[in-house]
């Protein structure tokens, strides 16, 4: 049995196809990492977290009673005290109290957070932790945003604090998943450019930028509907929170290297008339992380009553931007 504070922090990203786990030593080593596809509905979802668990143990070289805790990152509504997701529809769960059925087969606590708001976690101690305000904006195939403020995560009065991809900058613009129109979501995620642009292809974002770059005058229309779209959540998130730094990530950062330049230009258009914007110099408060960096894995396993970015982390990811 570990003693308090000894052991491995296992932190396990599910995702709709995969869950990618890492394990932390108390020093904040990461010593083993695992991929697995993820199973479909409550009970393979389960047993795909407690299996991911032992893999990463053994990998280790210890057994699930060298386990300090299991974090979970998942997407849809989390009750973060009970360790309940609700409404996670690419996993075919309505509603499932992930911690307790995990702890109760591993015999270790485990927590869970809404995978955006633990990748912000994972972001701040990437970053090296510190108590200034920062965001991390996952741009994927919807736009979601997780604060840390004062070293914890912030999720407001009814956890949506981040939901910045429903906010409406284009009134009248394309209809949104969620039933509105012109929100940033349709500017710039995933899912939406796909739609809008309406050809078949294995990397919609990918093949609009090649269109694009070839001339075509609606993929042009679409790429810098990503930068603007872009562009005004890092001013939400900066003008509503204060965030000294919007750190970036998400299925959209593989393209980094063809879409920063464009959002850095973006934020400096939109500050071409307002001194006021300008005194922000928001172009050069964003970060944007490697595709493969395992954030949110990171960020679960950082999770728990003490959850907190300030465990030292090796600095074999690194932030670039």
């Amino acid at each position: 049995m570990s003693t308090p504070g000894s052991g491995l922090r296992i932190g396990l990203d599910v995702g709709g196809t995969k869950i990618a786990g890492v394990a932390l030593t108390p020093h904040g080593e990461i010593v083993a990492r695992t991929r697995r596809a993820t199973g479909w509905g409550g009970q393979a979802v389960v047993q795909g977290i407690v299996t991911a668990a032992q893999e990463l143990a053994a990998q280790a070289g210890s057994s699930a009673g060298g386990i300090r805790s299991v974090g979970v990152g998942i997407p849809g509504l989390v009750d973060a005290d009970a360790g309940r997701v609700l409404h996670a529809v690419n996993l075919g769960v309505e509603s499932l109290d992930v911690g307790p059925r995990v702890s109760e087969q591993l015999g270790v606590p485990c927590h869970v957070e809404n995978d955006v708001k633990a990748a912000a976690l994972g972001a701040a101690a990437l970053r090296g932790g510190g108590d200034e305000p920062m965001a991390y904006l996952n741009i994927g195939t919807g736009v979601a945003a997780g604060i840390v403020i004062g070293g914890r995560i912030w999720r407001g009065a009814r956890g949506t604090a981040g939901e910045v991809g429903h906010l409406v900058v284009e009134p009248g613009g394309r209809v949104c998943g969620c039933g509105q129109r012109g929100c940033i979501e349709t500017l710039c995620g995933g899912g939406a450019i796909a739609r809008a642009w309406g050809r078949a292809a294995d990397l919609p974002v990918k093949d609009v930028l090649d269109a694009a770059d070839a001339g075509d005058e609606v993929a042009a229309a679409l790429r810098a509907d990503i930068a603007r779209g872009v562009s005004a959540a890092v001013r939400v998130l900066v003008l509503t929170a204060d965030v000294e730094t919007v750190v970036i990530g998400g299925g959209l950062t593989a393209l980094a290297d063809r879409l920063e330049p464009r959002i850095r230009q973006a934020l400096r258009d939109d500050a071409r008339e307002s001194a006021f914007l300008r005194s922000l110099h928001l172009d050069e408060r964003i970060e944007l992380l490697p595709a493969t960096s395992p954030v949110s894995a990171i960020g679960a396993a950082l999770l728990g009553p003490d959850s907190s970015p300030h465990t030292p982390l090796d600095k074999e990811i690194i932030v670039h931007g």
